[in-house]
């Protein structure tokens, strides 16, 4: 599908795939895997200086968006990252940077550590048995004099275990808040978590009264914390989409190939009709991705509602095609599909981990079922 890409776009996603293919093969993801090292942080500033961490940051601090559409830009590099299973804290920094960038005067130096790639910063809003949502906030931030003690758990924290600071909801004495916090202050505890995914890791954060002076909140005005909260799920929900996507069109472009060069009774697997007929499914769904994905990503700057729906729309839909389509492709390729050795469940792995962050596709469907009885109200 062309996207009418213009030429510095088309460029980031080449220079991009050229570097995750040199740099993180899926030999070295497995690598990292085995060692337990989500992303090694020398490789992630290398691709901080390709302008992975740019776009979200306003030009007069060092950042820049090559097309205009910031959103759009990232949601390019996503794709790339879901082609390579590429490990990485591309989308929980993005969500940080969404959040922070809104006081950039004051938060100057985190910006440019976090656009640098010497800071690894992660958002921290998932509770343990609730979804995404302001309402699901358990975490407290209690008056103490000039600041806060912080009180709860956060878990589902992308890169969570290799992250400097934390950009955290809390619900303050007016409502939600959203401060930043240091993986090491006193009171902090980090438990790394099991994912599906080999290289995109989690972990659990616990605020045991934790001190939060005035100048770490962030935003502190229900209103603010609320809009910040909306642009950093959409931005998260949107990259996680567009990665899931570029993950599904490569594991079918190898099944594509698979089936033309395995033969059985003396035929090529792509001969038959039944598996025409399953590719040409496939087909119509990837284009349906990649056009929601890409949809979403360029409604960013248009009225709220709309950018809203576009961003849960293709969350919603990717997410629940992509593990199908994936799961398909590992029947087509029969019993090396499921061997460790081979690559395909890497895929599968990082689309069925998509699918479950930043919304699920019954979440996003009920938040469509929403925004369409506010436009009939």
């Amino acid at each position: 599908m062309d996207f009418g890409l213009s030429a510095d776009q088309r460029l980031l996603c080449s220079t991009t795939r050229e570097f995750l293919a040199k740099s993180v093969p899926l030999d070295v993801v497995r690598g990292l895997a085995a060692t337990g090292i989500g992303f090694d942080r020398s490789w992630w500033r290398r691709g901080a200086e390709l302008g992975w961490t740019a776009p979200l940051v306003p030009e007069d601090l060092g950042g820049g968006s090559v097309s205009g559409a910031p959103v759009a830009d990232l949601a390019l590099v996503a794709s790339e990252f879901g082609r390579a299973c590429a490990p990485g804290p591309l989308v929980t920094i993005s969500a940080v940077l969404a959040g922070v960038v809104r006081e950039r005067d004051r938060f100057a130096e985190l910006l440019d550590a976090v656009l640098s790639g010497q800071t690894i910063a992660a958002w921290a809003h998932y509770e343990p048995g609730h979804g995404l949502g302001p309402a699901a906030v358990d975490t407290l931030a209690v008056p103490d004099g000039d600041g806060f003690h912080v009180r709860g758990v956060k878990d589902r924290v992308e890169c969570g275990d290799q992250a400097e600071v934390f950009l955290v909801t809390v619900r303050g004495p007016d409502g939600p808040m959203q401060v930043l916090i240091a993986a090491d202050a006193p009171g902090v505890t980090i438990t790394p978590t099991w994912t599906l995914d080999l290289v995109r890791r989690t972990a659990t954060v616990e605020f045991a009264d934790v001190l939060v002076g005035r100048d770490a909140v962030v935003h502190r005005d229900p209103d603010e914390t609320a809009a910040a909260l909306d642009a950093q799920w959409q931005i998260a929900a949107t990259l996680t989409a567009a990665e899931s996507a570029g993950a599904a069109a490569h594991a079918f472009g190898l099944t594509t190939r698979w089936m033309f060069d395995r033969y059985t009774f003396g035929r090529q697997l792509a001969s038959y009709q039944a598996l025409k007929h399953r590719a040409a499914e496939h087909i119509t769904s990837l284009e349906a991705c990649q056009a929601t994905a890409w949809a979403a990503a360029n409604a960013f700057g248009n009225d709220p509602i709309s950018t809203a729906e576009a961003v849960s729309v293709a969350k919603s839909y990717i997410s629940a095609v992509t593990p199908g389509l994936l799961q398909d492709c590992v029947q087509i390729h029969g019993g090396i599909g499921v061997t460790w050795e081979h690559d395909l469940h890497l895929y599968l792995r990082r689309v069925t981990f998509g699918r479950a962050l930043y919304g699920t596709p019954e979440e996003h469907r009920r938040r469509l079922t929403d925004l369409l009885d506010r436009k009939v109200a």
